[in-house]
């Protein structure tokens, strides 16, 4: 699995933990082998932009996703589509602020916004009740096998 992450920003991130979290969740998410993901840092100011020309929101968010293919989860005994997964964008301030009010590091934060962003690439969302108790649920799952396989807790 092709993984870039691009950071436009002043901020220190492990861009190796971001690629292997990335690879884990498209792992256990059944995404081709072949499948490209772009994981983008942005500052406030671009965030910005980018929410308000998408999503027709003021002020910036904490991630946002783009989907190229439209790629879905691979199922058990077939063969998962080739293709582009498409970008995520993490604004690495908005989630600085998130992780100090959630009591966590902002590695964490980081790593659950990648976590949450690829999960949306895959055509989850958490609109309604019942998607959200579904993607949340997912989303702690692979964060926390993600976690264990490196030997930390989740904080």
């Amino acid at each position: 699995m092709s993984v870039d992450v691009l950071n436009e920003t002043d901020y220190v991130v492990d861009e190796v933990e971001l690629v292997d979290l990335s690879r884990h969740v498209m792992a256990a998410m059944r995404v081709h082998p072949q499948a490209e993901l772009c994981v983008r840092l942005v500052d406030e100011a671009t965030m910005t932009v980018l929410h308000e020309q998408w999503m027709d929101l003021a002020g910036p968010t904490d991630v946002m996703s783009f989907p190229m293919d439209e790629l879905r989860p691979g199922r058990e005994g077939e063969a998962p589509e080739e293709g582009v997964l498409g970008d995520i964008v993490l604004c690495p301030s908005v989630a600085t602020k998130q992780a100090a009010e959630a009591g966590h590091a902002p590695a964490e934060e980081m790593l659950l916004l990648t976590t949450h962003g690829i999960l949306h690439l895959l055509g989850f969302d958490h609109a309604e009740p019942a998607e959200e108790k579904e993607m949340f649920d997912l989303q702690r799952q692979l964060l926390l096998t993600f976690l264990a396989s490196r030997g930390r807790p989740a904080g």
